[in-house]
């Protein structure tokens, strides 16, 4: 559950210069399935990687994205593991498995204005639905979102995401997205129309609910999630190449 929160916070938090070392500082706060989503979310951004850390109360999960090696890397801090995923080979089998079953998404802005973190931001409403694998359940998904067009970073960011869909990237834990590929398709068009704004978001509310057959009415007395990502700070100091690695000592399992 928590690795899922993590995919969640993501496009909060990348939203930063491609070309420069970057730290992001984000608060989470909310709850997925009556777990606590309440923490912070560091980004570190070198090139075209990324690395993302949630932390949750004692727990720690990480996340590597590298657009060059075509990776994607989920650590275990406490284990001291790391799972390496091919992203090309997952998305092929993304695109196999999708089939008919679509995503559907509404991004329109809204007329409202915020200041967040000294940066002026605009409002946007967001609304995904997505078919899901578990008898004919569809999970709805959305909230709005403030995005910052004039703030440094916002050519990159949006350089980024298109990159990243370019080579077939998501956003999604990797086990998650083969689980239920019409969800990690939705959200990837989610990121790639914040991209096209070519602004930069800073703050993001995320609501879901189920809809359809026995097992979404059970979902939804489970408790729907709700969370909110807010930039905090932004840091331009230089990152260490090795960030963006798996540690030598961390046995690794290629996926």
């Amino acid at each position: 559950m928590k690795r899922f929160l993590l995919g969640m916070a993501a496009v909060a938090l990348v939203a930063v210069p491609l070309h420069a070392d970057v730290t992001v500082k984000a608060t989470q706060s909310g709850k997925m399935m009556m777990t606590s989503g309440n923490g912070q979310v560091i980004t570190y951004i070198k090139g075209l990687k990324m690395r993302t850390e949630m932390q949750i109360g004692n727990d720690v999960i990480v996340s590597i994205l590298d657009l060059d090696a075509q990776k994607s890397i989920m650590l275990n801090t406490k284990k001291r593991e790391a799972e390496v995923y091919d992203i090309q080979k997952i998305a092929a089998d993304l695109q196999k498995s999708v089939g008919t079953a679509e995503a559907t998404m509404s991004f329109k802005a809204n007329g409202q204005t915020k200041q967040i973190a000294g940066e002026n931001c605009s409002g946007y409403d967001i609304t995904i639905s997505m078919p899901t694998q578990m008898e004919g359940m569809t999970i709805t998904m959305g909230g709005p979102a403030w995005i910052a067009k004039g703030a440094a970073g916002g050519a990159d960011f949006a350089a980024f995401f298109k990159a990243a869909a370019s080579k077939g990237f998501f956003f999604s834990d990797p086990q998650q997205a083969k689980a239920q590929p019409a969800q990690a398709k939705g959200m990837a068009e989610m990121y790639r129309a914040i991209a096209e704004t070519g602004g930069v978001l800073y703050a993001q509310e995320l609501n879901m609910s189920f809809e359809g057959g026995p097992m979404a009415g059970m979902m939804n007395k489970m408790g729907a999630m709700n969370l909110t990502t807010t930039v905090t700070s932004v840091s331009t100091e230089a990152l260490a190449d090795d960030l963006f690695k798996v540690p030598a000592d961390y046995k690794v399992k290629t996926k």
